[in-house]
Formats: structure tokens, sequence, C-alpha cells
């Protein structure tokens, strides 16, 4: 038997006539770039963040890159984030032109250490970018009291944490977030896709201009923007994914408590989840220091690995 690292397929076949019907009414539509089945999920999904405003693009690297183009980030500024992240994370920074500036991971909980935050902030420090890497949340109350102190925005990429929360919050718990909607996420679209979330309604309309060339009205075009413009059809799938969300994570959750039992007594180093945070394990992470040997040992017997 295999055990695939994701298998869409299973998911797909769950709710296939759901699916097939949005997709039929986008055909039917023809309304192929934004439209109305993208606004229905984005007001679904900025209300089941908490959120006043979602607006969304086409990956999670644009939302990122957006939501601080729209903060007025620029070539000097500096961003302090972390270096155990996907690189779009990065990428969105340097887009800008302004300067990654590194700050180490706590290793229990692989997110960044708000220890070590205010020896990295200098005089050009505009803005903290933390990830909650792999689905939990980082210690966000630390973070939010520091930007307080140095006068910084915080940018939360949960692009990997599609309902996690902090403190009963779901992310983000401040007023930016940024998330993915790459297939195999938690909440994954048919192919590319992201969302920025925000209670400001400036930032909110700032990005809608700057999706989609920098126009509101067509062919008027107020802002340099770029084509970030989400489909039609990402939009329809999500709508109907979004309902099932809860479910799945919970499912998720239980697989996790399993993987923690079974592996509880062995060598390897297990998920920490902290007790204040509701973790969606986008992605079960163990540590190990004889990590190739493992990853063949259990390739071997059919089992993917990332």
């Amino acid at each position: 038997m295999n055990v695939p690292l994701v298998d869409l397929k299973a998911q797909y076949n769950s709710i296939k006539e759901e699916i097939r019907k949005e997709i039929n009414d986008v055909l039917e539509n023809t309304e192929f770039i934004l439209g109305r089945k993208v606004e229905n999920f984005e007001e679904k999904f900025a209300d089941y963040c908490n959120k006043k405003y979602a607006v969304c693009v086409n990956s999670g690297t644009s939302a990122l890159h957006l939501a601080l183009v729209a903060n007025g980030f620029k070539e000097g500024d500096e961003i302090i984030t972390v270096p155990y992240t996907f690189v779009a994370t990065v990428e969105a920074i340097l887009y800008t032109g302004a300067k990654p500036v590194f700050v180490d991971i706590d290793e229990s909980t692989y997110n960044i250490d708000p220890a070590k935050i205010e020896r990295a902030i200098t005089k050009k420090t505009k803005a903290i970018l933390p990830v909650h890497l792999y689905g939990q949340p980082a210690d966000m109350d630390v973070i939010v009291e520091i930007a307080e102190k140095y006068n910084l925005k915080i940018i939360e990429d949960a692009c990997q944490a599609h309902g996690a929360e902090y403190k009963n919050k779901k992310v983000p718990v401040t007023d930016v977030g940024c998330f993915s909607f790459y297939p195999g996420k938690n909440l994954g679209a048919y192919g590319e896709g992201g969302c920025v979330v925000t209670n400001d309604e400036k930032i909110a309309e700032k990005i809608r201009f700057l999706r989609n060339h920098g126009q509101k009205r067509r062919y008027v075009h107020q802002y340099v923007g770029y084509n970030y413009r989400m489909t039609g059809f990402q939009g329809a799938v999500l709508g109907v994914k979004l309902k099932y969300l809860d479910r799945w994570t919970e499912m998720r959750k239980k697989n996790a408590a399993l993987y923690n039992k079974m592996l509880g007594n062995t060598e390897v180093v297990i998920p920490k989840e902290l007790d204040y945070v509701k973790h969606v394990y986008h992605l079960y992470v163990i540590r190990t220091d004889k990590r190739d040997d493992l990853q063949r040992y259990v390739n071997s017997k059919g089992i993917a690995t990332g």
C-alpha cells in the first residue's frame, strides 16, 4: 500500500458534485476573471477570519507582496522575518526593494523567537513579518508588544495556517494577514490562489486596485499595478471547500494526535503544540539526527515524505 504525502483525489471525490456544479456556473456565466464567485468567497472568508475585508489574488506570494506594497514599504526599509520559511516570504520583501532582516526561530515551535526580535531592530526597521509555520501561530502577544513599543507594523504570513487560532482568536490576530490557496494547503484551490484579509479599509481598497493593473473602473488606472487577479474557477472551488475546512482540520488534528501517541516513545522529536494555540497541522513535521536514513526507510515502505 502506498501512502502519498497529499491525496487531493480523495478529497475531490468527497465533494465532486458540488465542485462540478460551481465550475459549471462559472462556465455558464463566463465570469472567468474575478466576478461573483470570487466576491462571494471573499465575503465568506473575511467572516471566517473575523475580519472586515478579504481581497483575493492569484497566489500567496502575490498576497504577501501586495500587503507590503499597500503598507508603503520601499527601498531602504528593513522588515524583520525568519530564515526558516518558504522562500515566498522573503521574495515578497525583496520585490518591494526592502531588506529582509532575519531573526532565528524557537527550535521547539519553528516560529520566530520573540526574545530575539528587539536586538534586530534598527532605525530602518518598519515592520515585523512573522510566519505561522506548519499551521501553528507564532507568539503574537509578545510580537505585538514589541511592534507597539517601536511603532512597527505587523504583516502575518498565515499561508500555512488557515483556521489556526492564537488564544481563541483566528489568525491573523492583527490587522493584516496573508493566505495561500495552493492546492496542497488546508484550504486549497484547483490551481494557484491567495488572499489578504484585513480590518483596514484603506489597505483593502489599495490592494483591490493593485491586483487589477491599478484600476477599479476599467481602463482608468490610478496606480501602476499588477496582474494578480484570482480566476472565477478558483473562487468557485474555494467557496465549496471553505464549508468543509473546520471538519477537515479536526481530522488532521486527530491524525496528529495518533502520530504523537505512536511516535512518543521513539527517538524522533515530535511537534510541540502550545497549549494556548490551535495548531491546524498543514504539515506534521518531526526532527531526527538520522533524517536521510529515516526518509529512505519510510519511502521503502511506500510512505511519501516531504
